[in-house]
């Protein structure tokens, strides 16, 4: 028999469906992972998704928040300005208040704005731009990893220190990310004397930077600095092998993804780079990597511990607000330590770590990397 639809039973249905869907929400405390899930970047959206996957089983084993579980809800911005506010309108329009990113620095700058005048939680743990934050008098806005204007003059002083070259070539993917780092690290080696004999910006996503390592080499640099992330890194290292130039390539944490070896191949080995401390390798910290391991996921990535960390915040500052509201968490989050796998972080008045350790790693051929010695 074919039943019959009347609008009073269509609108009996979709209250119940209403009641349904509000009860289903309150039994979960969702947090949105707002990052790049397609695009070139994709690896570093991965990255953040397993760090947080991880905090929020953890969590959710041992009793979840307020007796509620947490539950993940997967964003893509594709790693492009554009695309921040469209997530950050997706999470406010489904009544999301927790987010976990935004990823790439200037998806998230995009974001914020959105996130802080409609009372949304945002915690980076990966974006390094300063613009994230400063002068901007967020609440809301929180991250945990440094900033580019700590993390380019420590490379910097490690150039300059350790590596004593003659001439620095400083150069950038003309992105808010990238050209801020590397503005950070000429500053510093201007500020130390040190010959910077280019400062260039190159396209992403272009396939054939010879003319720039032409200019490279024209300008008598035996150093080359990049700001930017690892697909055109990793062109530049193959491409100026090719072209037999001899120099020693750095970059911050963007370049540091396992897929550059493909990219790059025998040329990698050596590069420098930037991270986040290794924090796999304290003692404290053997539970978290296990449960890692045992899911056969890396916690040695450049984002997996900040982005873990950035889940344990947001789960600790409900539990000290004692309520699902995201205004009382910020609260708490500013006037409170948080303890996490990079280790105790509290942050300041516009909620950037108040610190945070970048290590100088070198990288090899065979995808692993080390402490520099």
């Amino acid at each position: 028999m074919k039943a019959k639809f009347t609008p009073l039973a269509g609108a009996l249905t979709l209250a119940a469906g209403m009641l349904m869907s509000a009860g289903a929400h309150a039994e979960t405390i969702k947090i949105a992972i707002a990052g790049p899930f397609t695009g070139a970047v994709t690896q570093y959206g991965a990255m953040v998704k397993e760090g947080v996957d991880t905090a929020v089983e953890m969590i959710n084993a041992s009793g979840g928040v307020l007796g509620k579980q947490l539950e993940t809800v997967v964003m893509d911005d594709g790693c492009e300005p554009k695309q921040g506010p469209v997530v950050a309108n997706r999470v406010v329009n489904d009544g999301i208040h927790y987010v976990v990113g935004h990823v790439c620095s200037g998806a998230t700058i995009a974001a914020t704005n959105i996130y802080e005048a409609e009372g949304v939680v945002m915690v980076s743990p990966s974006a390094t731009a300063p613009a994230v934050t400063d002068g901007k008098n967020y609440h809301m806005i929180f991250r945990t990893i440094g900033r580019d204007d700590q993390q380019g003059p420590a490379a910097a002083q490690f150039i300059i220190n350790t590596i004593k070259p003659q001439a620095v070539a400083v150069l950038h993917d003309k992105q808010s990310y990238g050209q801020g780092i590397a503005a950070a690290v000429r500053d510093e080696l201007e500020k130390a004397g040190v010959k910077v004999s280019m400062f260039e910006g190159i396209n992403a996503g272009d396939s054939d930077y010879s003319a720039v390592i032409t200019k490279i080499r024209s300008s008598g640099a035996d150093f080359v600095y990049y700001g930017g992330y690892h697909p055109e890194m990793g062109l530049l290292l193959r491409q100026a092998a090719e072209q037999g130039l001899n120099a020693k390539f750095m970059g911050p944490e963007g370049v540091g993804n396992p897929d550059i070896n493909a990219i790059a191949g025998a040329a990698v080995d050596g590069m420098l780079v930037t991270l986040p401390a290794d924090f796999t390798q304290d003692p404290a910290n053997a539970e978290i990597v296990k449960a890692f391991t045992d899911k056969n996921r890396d916690p040695g990535g450049a984002f997996q511990l900040t982005a873990f960390a950035a889940t344990k915040a947001i789960a600790e500052g409900i539990k000290g607000a004692g309520a699902d509201d995201p205004a009382k968490v910020a609260d708490w989050l500013h006037a409170n330590t948080v303890s996490t796998p990079i280790g105790e972080i509290s942050w300041n008045d516009q909620g950037d770590l108040k610190n945070f350790r970048f290590d100088v790693f070198t990288w090899k051929q065979d995808g692993t990397k080390e402490v520099y010695k």
